[in-house]
């Protein structure tokens, strides 16, 4: 694909908000075809409505750990769009806590989600998109994919198995005009940790936000480039990777990232709390 996105066909899991709609509104800019995916139509709706001025935009509200659902959608994307070109796995899910302390079943809806689905999805493009004559497959991970991060063990786990399957994924397709990379953002300023504040590991403030725009951009980026991973911030990419390689020096770092993240966190839950009081003014 060489950068032109114009009249191609992008479909985006966990579209509806947060990165996926920010990944949404920069293709559609680009001049793309979309196809939003989420569980919840209203949102997914809200979404499509505000980009069908300039772009076209269809909506398919399922859940991506529904195996058939996923060979559904695509059936009804290539039905509606034709040629399909870039297939973004951005749905996530996160139950915080210590794995003694959430429910088992909470803990395989992330393994499902995070993992499963992006890829049952990613297998299931593959024909589409060589067909169409190559494109791409971009796989929203995490941080925490590459160092663990307590309290979050399965969503760290779920991570990792997407950047390991992301690798691998595209050496086996080397050669045949489809991309396969991934993004690994620290945290993000979207709803997904920003309404769950109170229960986000600390350590997890001691890294400089990212925003969905960004991420989004990276999104784009990674589709038509050469690189095969980008970590958001680059600063917080060399940590986590100098702990993973390193652990010693990682537990020796944790106990002052936990301090700078908890005095982070307390800046952002006051600004939250003022922010609150003068929109109740």
């Amino acid at each position: 694909m060489n950068g032109n996105f114009n009249g191609k066909t992008v479909i985006v899991t966990g579209g509806s908000e947060g990165v996926g709609a920010a990944v949404a509104r920069s293709f559609a800019a680009a001049g793309a075809k979309l196809l939003l995916v989420a569980r919840g139509r209203e949102k997914l709706e809200r979404i499509a409505e505000e980009l069908r001025p300039r772009a076209s935009v269809l909506t398919y509200a399922m859940d991506v750990a529904d195996s058939e659902a996923c060979i559904r959608l695509f059936t009804f994307a290539e039905r509606e769009f034709g040629n399909i070109h870039v297939l973004v796995n951005n749905a996530g899910c996160h139950e915080r806590g210590p794995v003694e302390k959430v429910d088992a079943a909470a803990l395989g809806r992330m393994i499902d989600v995070n993992l499963k689905a992006p890829v049952i999805l990613s297998r299931l493009a593959i024909p589409y998109l060589r067909k169409a004559g190559g494109g791409a497959i971009i796989n929203v991970a995490s941080l925490a994919g590459r160092t663990p991060v307590p309290g979050a063990s399965t969503y760290s786990a779920s991570k990792f198995g997407l950047r390991a399957f992301s690798f691998a994924l595209g050496d086996e397709l080397a050669g045949s005009g489809i991309k396969v990379a991934v993004v690994s953002p620290g945290p993000i300023d979207t709803g997904f940790i920003m309404s769950n504040i109170d229960v986000v590991a600390d350590i997890t403030f001691s890294q400089p936000l990212s925003s969905a725009a960004e991420v989004a951009q990276a999104v784009m980026e990674l589709a038509v480039n050469d690189k095969r991973e980008r970590s958001m911030p680059p600063s917080s990419g060399f940590l986590t990777t100098a702990s993973y390689l390193f652990p010693g020096l990682g537990r020796a770092l944790r106990p002052a990232l936990i301090r700078k993240g908890r005095k982070v966190k307390a800046r952002i839950k006051a600004r939250m709390r003022a922010a609150a009081r003068k929109g109740t003014v």
